[in-house]
């Protein structure tokens, strides 16, 4: 193998260019890996945990643009290397004629689209105040999609938002649908008769795409924001989100998505419920209802989007641990035969509302499941989405470099007998992330091999069929791979419950949880 890196001085360029100039490369024949990222502290340290940081890039600063590729050979490196100069060179010189007719400002974007209502804002968090607020002034919608946005800036933008009658979808908020039109990370869905409130961009995207795949489709699923049903948020804006579907003529039956509120936020969230007017299937993570109270509550993702189908159908549903209980058999006899016990599962997520509930299954099965990688606990599952692990560095659904790392190196761990993850397609996400996944998955599997030790892979594939990336090549690939799929991050979860002990399989095989 042939490892070659170069430095480009005083280059920025955001991460989804860079992911995409990397994707780009990772495509070319003889092309093993291939990064495109800013000389950030963080960055220099995962191209070092992923074994790539060539020579010529280590004394990189922020500023400079660093490419790393490894391949087959030096020439094929050395190609590639100069591919990217290329594509790099090619995107300045459209920007130059672009530039003439793009918007820079805020108000030059007013000005070219007058009837514009709605705003999509992504900058460093630091600057997210400045430019949402603005946008608020001018009587906009905002779709907030910047990370790192300081609490308190949060606060006083949903303020504002409520008290002009303006969503304020985020910050952080990565999907959102409004009149059919996917915002972010948005799957390709159906326009339908199913509205959505979500404090969880993956956990919408998980929702609408099993809507769609029942048949059914979204009205509008408003993003806003992990924070928002938080004690020092309040639930302001899902309330708020709450009153508009209600009020819109679209909208036959809500669905609400979240991580577990605060108590203060999780009782304005019921009082809300119980004046929409309209019925509401309500999901939110690790929290139930009050017993004869108002809305269906549901324990997962996926009973979210069968509740909801069947409640706006009229139809009887119960919730069911597996989609094809026999097919779940199947897949366990072939993995060892006899008890399967010991060794560890790590799940190693991009999305953050997947990984909390994959966490939620497990922790009745399995003891000491830990969402930190240096907290105690036997069981590690980890949201490589979080803010702990993007700064400085392109997030997971669109750079899969430094997730493809780490399960390289859960090959290499004696430890980790089941590893858990997820996949996410969608418009703006990576172009192919089952491609390079498999990859890194092969890697880990034939290293566990080599010393005599089984390592079983289980993933959760969220997207349609819709999808730029296309849901079922994406699922093949993994399943080529050795990789065990399933259509929600919570059927996953007890598959890898059932591949690490296989006594449980009598109670997570009859729903018994």
């Amino acid at each position: 193998m042939a490892l070659r890196g170069t430095v480009r001085r005083s280059f920025y360029q955001d991460s989804m260019v860079l992911m995409r100039i990397a994707g780009e490369l990772r495509g070319r024949p003889g092309v093993r890996e291939a990064a495109a990222l800013m000389g950030t502290a963080a960055n220099h340290e995962l191209l070092a945990s992923a074994g790539l940081e060539a020579p010529p890039v280590r004394d990189a600063t922020a500023a400079d643009l660093m490419l790393v590729v490894e391949a087959e050979s030096d020439a094929v490196a050395d190609a590639a290397i100069e591919a990217a100069h290329e594509l790099l060179d090619a995107r300045g010189r459209l920007r130059e004629t672009a530039g003439r007719m793009l918007p820079r400002t805020l108000g030059s974007a007013v000005r070219q689209l007058p009837d514009a209502n709605l705003v999509t804002i992504s900058v460093p968090g630091a600057y997210a105040k400045l430019e949402a607020m603005a946008a608020l002034r001018r009587g906009l919608h905002v779709f907030l999609f910047s990370d790192n946005v300081p609490l308190a800036d949060e606060i006083a933008l949903k303020r504002v938002a409520t008290e002009k009658g303006l969503l304020c979808m985020g910050p952080d908020c990565g999907t959102g649908y409004l009149n059919g039109v996917g915002l972010g990370f948005a799957n390709v869905v159906p326009r339908g008769r199913i509205g959505c409130v979500s404090a969880s961009g993956t956990g919408l995207q998980a929702v609408a795409s099993r809507l769609a795949s029942l048949g059914e489709g979204i009205s509008h699923g408003i993003g806003v924001g992990g924070r928002d049903l938080s004690a020092e948020v309040g639930g302001v804006m899902t309330a708020f989100a709450l009153e508009a579907l209600g009020a819109d003529r679209s909208t036959e039956l809500i669905v609400v998505i979240s991580k577990p509120p605060a108590p203060a936020a999780l009782a304005r969230l019921k009082a809300a419920i119980g004046v929409i007017g309209k019925p509401v299937v309500v999901c939110c993570l690790g929290a139930s209802g009050p017993a004869g109270g108002a809305g269906r509550w549901v324990a997962t993702l996926e009973d979210a989007a069968e509740a909801a189908t069947a409640d706006v159908r009229g139809t009887p549903w119960v919730p069911r641990a597996f989609s094809d209980a026999e097919d779940v058999r199947v897949r366990l006899s072939r993995i060892e035969a006899g008890p399967r016990r010991g060794g560890t599962l790590l799940g190693l997520f991009v999305g953050g509302t997947l990984a909390h509930e994959a966490r939620l299954v497990l922790e009745p099965w399995l003891e000491q499941v830990s969402p930190s990688a240096t907290a105690g606990g036997r069981h590690r599952i980890l949201d490589l989405g979080a803010d702990e692990y993007t700064v400085g560095r392109p997030h997971p659904m669109l750079d899969p470099v430094a997730r493809d790392a780490m399960v390289r190196e859960a090959g290499r761990d004696p430890s980790v007998r089941v590893l858990l993850l997820d996949l996410v397609l969608g418009r703006g996400t990576h172009p192919d992330p089952a491609r390079s996944l498999a990859a890194a998955v092969e890697d880990a599997r034939a290293t566990a091999t080599r010393v005599g030790r089984e390592l079983t892979v289980v993933a959760s594939a969220i997207g349609t069929e819709g999808d730029p990336q296309g849901l079922g090549g994406q699922v093949a690939a993994l399943e080529s791979a050795g990789v065990h799929v399933f259509p929600g991050s919570a059927q996953a979860a007890r598959f890898a419950a059932l591949a690490l002990d296989s006594a449980l399989a009598p109670r997570i095989l009859e729903g018994r949880e």
